[in-house]
């Protein structure tokens, strides 16, 4: 029988918990009261093969992945994970065995981390695009004895001492395996999966997931739809938590996975994948939100349902969704990675007015507790500023190998009486709205999100302190343009070197994670420090912008030296995009602060100015105005036909494959 954890009245535990008592009660503070959502049923002791075997029982035929156009049913997918799972086995995968999954968003993806959790095992994803550095380091702490592979490891990894299981050269010995299930070894406190997040000593840390964690997130829940009519598309990258809701929702549910191809964002094949196949529900960042109601609105047209998220959504691009988009509904999710995605939401409202300000991260989610508590841990009053504590069935195990830290993030719950409720302290300010909704206020440390990723300022400060030519380093977020959230790292550089933002900009490409790389560097000659000696982060946000906001309109703020006009077109829409000035044709986009997410919204512009598609790729091999102006000012290539548009993006895969393989053969020659 699925269980139901009732709330004792524990209000006797903790000094101030009877004012929570009192507040929490019907004739008391409706903020406080709405603040921790009842109990409902949900198979609160059940781990995600347990539940996924029912649904493949409930509809066998019933399609559960699709990637690539190809279809996998529950007994289809089921049957490929039990195969690998009997393999694992073999190579002595048991119960929380850590196996790293190294591979894009696939298919084989998804049949990897279902086998690996069906064997008992933990799945820990390895992100294909990370520096070697950083994936030997993964590999060392989480102590992977098996890697999941669909495709060849980079050179320079150091993969002796584990054993690699290759989907492709191991597919016969894997197929003449047994379809059916092994014996259930897990449970619902098992761990489900780890990973991996900036940390502020300069190393990532792994978060620790159990299986209730993912299944709280996604049964008995009503925040978003979750039956088999549902199709969610998995558009997170494999190491984002979020990836957990798109895989999830759907497979524990009777639903449909669609399985977008790992490859350069293009809007325009974004959007044909969402049309054809039907997907009702879809995750976004905040950044990626606002590219897309600013470039391409019919993306979201077909879609029932938008969680968007990970940062402060801006209150001006989500006014411009709803007048486009009056049907969709709209969410706003809020939940750090310790709480297994998501923690609190905010569905918003349609046909009304906006709340005024920040738009609030909303209400917690079932079996979710939140706390605003002070620096003693007492309930602060309604509309102070507290520091947000979440509690409940979400919670992580704790950080991998991190004894230290996870003790000083989870604690004992204090206002619940159960022997085993804690609570994670996020960092995280926050405040009650009258209605009983919370808002966001802003983080109690350095810590940032930028593009819905999670970044540790320490971590890219402790890697770039190895610099031999760097004395001191501080590493901040600029948002002098609302919407338009930049890293900029300030340094103080030895007498006789002065290294060039390009150069430290690829010591750090070495090292870590693209989203992690400053898109402005700022030679000073001291840091600013507070009068306790640190380094006055104020101080350095009062500095002027070094990457300069772009004027609202007409040409770049100066001439491009003998440019053509196309040049100029490019330019300004590059200065659009980026917000801010272009003055060169030599200028990488990558290093002027572009990513790949404003890389898109530079491909719909640039389609519409030529009046003609083109494959994204094109933008990525021909990263300055003048390489891709020459390349469009070559003969006009044919209009691709409707038809054409499948093989178009397999083409833009492969190529995108092709790139990264030529990076890491040029830093595997240069290394020597």
């Amino acid at each position: 029988m699925e269980s139901v954890i009732k709330q004792p009245d524990d209000s006797a535990r903790f000094p101030g918990n009877q004012a929570l008592a009192s507040l929490s009660a019907p004739a008391g503070n409706p903020a406080l009261r709405n603040s921790n959502p009842p109990k409902v049923d949900y198979p609160r002791d059940k781990c995600i093969p347990e539940i996924f075997a029912a649904r493949v029982q409930d509809t066998p035929a019933a399609v559960a992945v699709v990637f690539q156009d190809q279809p996998l049913t529950y007994r289809e997918l089921d049957e490929r994970a039990n195969q690998l799972a009997h393999h694992l086995r073999t190579l002595g995968v048991q119960l929380e065995t850590p196996v790293g999954v190294y591979m894009d968003r696939s298919a084989n993806y998804v049949v990897s981390v279902l086998g690996i959790l069906k064997a008992g095992g933990t799945y820990v994803p390895l992100a294909t695009d990370y520096p070697v550095d950083r994936l030997q380091f993964m590999l060392q702490d989480a102590g992977l004895p098996v890697i999941v592979v669909d495709q060849p490891l980079p050179n320079g990894l150091d993969v002796r001492g584990h054993s690699v299981v290759d989907l492709a050269q191991d597919a016969p010995l894997i197929q003449a395996l047994p379809k059916n299930a092994l014996d259930l070894v897990c449970s619902a406190e098992s761990l489900a999966y780890i990973i991996y997040t900036s940390g502020s000593t300069g190393q990532p840390k792994g978060v620790a997931i159990p299986h209730r964690g993912v299944v709280r997130l996604v049964c008995g829940q009503n925040y978003a739809a979750f039956d088999d009519r549902q199709r969610f598309l998995l558009l997170a990258s494999t190491s984002f938590d979020a990836s957990t809701f798109e895989l999830w929702g759907p497979l524990l549910n009777g639903g449909r996975c669609v399985v977008f191809p790992n490859q350069p964002l293009d809007f325009h094949i974004l959007e044909i994948v969402i049309r054809q196949q039907g997907v009702t529900c879809l995750w976004l960042t905040a950044g990626l939100f606002n590219q897309i109601i600013d470039a391409r609105p019919s993306v979201l047209e077909t879609v029932q349902h938008v969680l968007a998220g990970g940062e402060a959504l801006s209150v001006a691009h989500l006014q411009k969704a709803m007048a486009r988009l009056p049907n969709l509904r709209l969410t706003n999710g809020y939940g750090p990675t310790e709480s297994t995605t998501f923690a609190c939401t905010y569905a918003l409202p349609q046909g009304t007015p906006l709340p005024a300000g920040s738009v609030p991260i909303g209400r917690p989610i079932a079996h979710t507790r939140c706390y605003l508590l002070d620096p003693q841990l007492r309930p602060v009053p309604l509309g102070a500023a507290g520091e947000l504590y979440l509690g409940g069935d979400g919670l992580a195990r704790g950080y991998h190998n991190r004894p230290a830290l996870t003790t000083e993030k989870f604690m004992a719950d204090p206002f619940n009486a159960e022997p085993q409720a804690r609570i994670y302290k996020t960092g995280d300010l926050a405040r009650y709205l009258p209605d009983g909704n919370l808002e966001f206020l802003g983080r109690r440390d350095h810590q940032l999100k930028i593009r819905g990723f999670r970044i540790e300022p320490g971590e890219i400060e402790a890697v770039l302190t190895t610099h031999p030519d760097l004395l001191q380093v501080a590493v901040i977020a600029r948002e002098d343009v609302p919407g338009h959230k930049l890293l900029v790292a300030y340094f103080v550089n030895q007498p006789a070197s002065a290294p060039t933002a390009g150069d430290l900009r690829e010591f750090l490409r070495q090292k870590l994670p693209a989203y992690m790389i400053p898109a402005g560097f700022v030679r000073l000659q001291e840091l600013p420090l507070t009068a306790n000696g640190k380094v006055d982060r104020n101080a350095l946000q009062a500095l002027q912008n070094p990457v300069q906001p772009a004027p609202a309109g007409g040409l770049p703020t100066r001439a491009l030296a003998a440019g053509s006009a196309l040049d100029t077109s490019i330019a300004l829409i590059w200065q659009a995009v980026l917000q801010q000035p272009v003055s060169g044709v030599d200028g990488n986009f990558f290093d002027l602060g572009g990513d790949s997410i404003r890389m898109a919204s530079v491909h719909v512009h640039l389609q519409r100015l030529l009046d003609r598609p083109f494959p994204i790729t094109d933008l990525f091999l021909h990263p300055t105005i003048r390489s891709l102006s020459a390349h469009f000012s070559r003969a006009d290539k044919p209009r691709p036909t409707g038809d054409a548009h499948r093989s178009r993006a397999r083409r833009q895969i492969q190529a995108f494959s092709d790139q990264r393989a030529a990076r890491q053969v040029k830093t595997n020659q240069a290394e020597r």
